[in-house]
C-alpha cells in the first residue's frame, strides 16, 4: 500500500473510547475485566488463528491494536507468526497479543472482527489471480459490503492476496472501484466508466459511450455492451463510430450478461460450438453442474467470452480489450483458466467469502505470568507459544 494512502484507508483503524469498546464487545469479557481488576491483574498471552487455511492479513488488526495500546498509555506487545501476505495452514497461530489481562480481555471480540475476514478473502484473492495469472483484475467489493469497515477489509484482503500471487507471477488486482480504498493498490484513484443506469439514461450503446468519450476523452473507452441484450452489435457499433481508439487498444467492452439469458446469438448448442471451435476438449473435462454452467450456460460464461472475441477479430478490432463481470469467484476464474478464456481484465468482488462461518478467528490464553497453560484441546498453541521469539512492541 502506498505511504501516500496509508493513513486514510487506515482511518478506521483509530483507537475507539473505552464506552464504545464496553459496548461493541461480548459481556462476558467486560465481566471478566471487572473481576480480574477485583482479584489481581496477570500478564497473558493471547494466541490468535483460524480454523482453515489462509493468507495472513493482520495489519487492520495490529494497526488497530498499537493504536489503542498508545491511546491508553498500556503495555501491549505483539508478534505476527506469519509474515503479511504468507499462506497459513489451518490452526496454526497467526498472531500472539501479549499484555495485562484486565486491559486485553475486553478488545478480544473486535480483535477477531479484524482479523479473520481479511484472512479468508486474501486466500480468496490468492486463488483467483494465480487461477488467471495473465488477466488483470479490478476489486469491486464496496456495493456488497455491510459499511465502509467491512469494505476497508475487504480491499485491504484484495491487495495482500494480490500481492501474494504477483509474487508467484500474476498479474493479480491492478486497481479498486473507488477512492477511499484505492490507497491499498498504489497511487490511483478508483477506476471504473459507467453503470447500466448511464446507458439507460442515454438511450443507447453508443450514446453512452459518446456522452462518456465527450466528457473524458483521456480516458480508454470501456463500454458496458449488455444493457439491450446486443452484446457484439452494441460493441462493433462502439468500435467502428471510434477506429481510432480501437486501433490503438483504448476501447474494452464489458461483459456483464444477465443470468438468466445468453450472449446475443448463443443457445446451448453453439456455447458448445464456440468452445469447440477455440479450445477443443475444455467441455469434455467439466466434474460439476456448475462448472457446466461457467463453460456454456447463461451469463458471462467462457463460451460468451470466446464468443465475443471471434466477433471483434473478424471485424477486425483485434485490439479491443474485453473485460468481465458477474460472480467471478474462485471457482469461476479456474473454470475460465482450463477454457483458456480470452479475457483481459476481471471486475469482481466475489473474494468476499461465500460462508462467513469460515471467517471466525478464534484466540486463546496460552499463558498465565509466563506460565504455559491453555484450554485441554488446544495444547498445540502450546508448541507454537514455547517457540517463538519475544514479541515486539505496540
Amino acid at each position: 500500500m502506498s505511504a501516500a494512502h496509508e493513513n486514510e484507508a487506515f482511518g478506521p483503524s483509530q483507537a475507539l473510547d473505552d464506552g464504545t469498546i464496553a459496548a461493541r464487545t461480548d459481556a462476558y469479557f467486560n465481566r471478566t475485566r471487572e473481576i480480574v481488576t477485583r482479584f489481581g491483574d496477570r500478564q497473558v498471552t493471547y494466541a490468535m488463528f483460524i480454523r482453515r487455511p489462509v493468507i495472513s492479513a493482520p495489519r487492520l488488526m495490529t494497526s488497530w491494536l498499537e493504536n489503542v495500546a498508545r491511546a491508553r498509555g498500556i503495555a501491549i506487545t505483539h508478534e505476527v507468526m506469519c509474515p503479511e501476505g504468507a499462506w497459513v495452514g489451518a490452526g496454526e497461530p497467526l498472531v500472539y497479543v501479549t499484555g495485562s489481562f484486565a486491559a486485553l480481555a475486553p478488545l478480544e471480540t473486535l480483535l477477531l472482527q479484524k482479523l479473520g475476514p481479511p484472512c479468508v478473502a486474501a486466500h480468496n484473492a490468492y486463488q483467483m489471480a494465480l487461477a488467471l495469472p495473465g488477466v488483470r483484475f479490478l476489486a469491486m467489493e464496496a456495493r456488497h459490503c455491510a459499511g465502509f469497515e467491512m469494505q476497508e477489509q475487504m480491499a485491504y484482503a484484495a491487495s495482500v492476496g494480490s500481492r501474494a500471487a504477483q509474487r508467484e507471477g500474476a498479474l493479480g488486482f491492478v486497481g479498486g472501484a473507488n477512492d477511499a480504498t484505492a490507497g491499498f493498490f498504489g497511487d490511483l484513484p478508483g477506476l471504473g466508466t459507467m453503470p447500466h443506469a448511464l446507458v439507460g439514461y442515454a438511450g443507447s450503446t453508443l450514446r453512452a459511450a459518446e456522452m462518456f468519450h465527450e466528457t473524458y476523452p483521456d480516458s480508454d473507452l470501456v463500454v458496458l455492451v449488455d444493457y439491450f441484450g446486443r452484446e457484439i452489435t452494441d460493441a462493433l457499433e462502439v468500435c467502428r463510430a471510434f477506429p481510432d481508439l480501437a486501433a490503438a487498444g483504448r476501447v474494452a467492452v464489458r461483459l456483464d450478461t444477465h443470468g438468466g439469458r445468453f450472449l446475443e446469438g448463443l443457445d446451448p448448442q453453439s456455447s458448445y460450438a464456440a468452445l469447440e471451435r477455440n479450445t477443443p476438449g475444455t467441455i469434455r473435462r467439466y466434474r460439476s453442474d456448475t462448472e457446466l454452467r461457467h463453460l456454456v450456460g447463461t451469463g458471462v460464461s467462457a463460451a460468451a467470452v470466446w464468443r465475443m472475441r471471434e466477433a471483434l477479430n473478424e471485424a477486425g478490432f483485434a485490439k479491443v480489450r474485453i473485460i468481465v463481470s458477474s460472480g467471478f469467484s474462485v471457482e469461476k476464474c479456474m473454470v475460465m483458466a482450463d477454457a483458456h478464456a480470452p479475457i483481459d481484465v476481471v471486475g469482481t468482488g466475489s473474494f468476499i467469502p461465500d460462508r462467513w462461518s469460515e471467517t471466525y478467528a478464534t484466540a486463546d490464553i496460552v499463558s498465565y505470568d509466563g506460565q504455559p497453560l491453555v484450554k485441554v484441546g488446544r495444547e498445540f498453541l502450546l508448541r507454537k507459544a514455547r517457540d517463538r521469539a519475544v514479541p515486539s512492541a505496540s
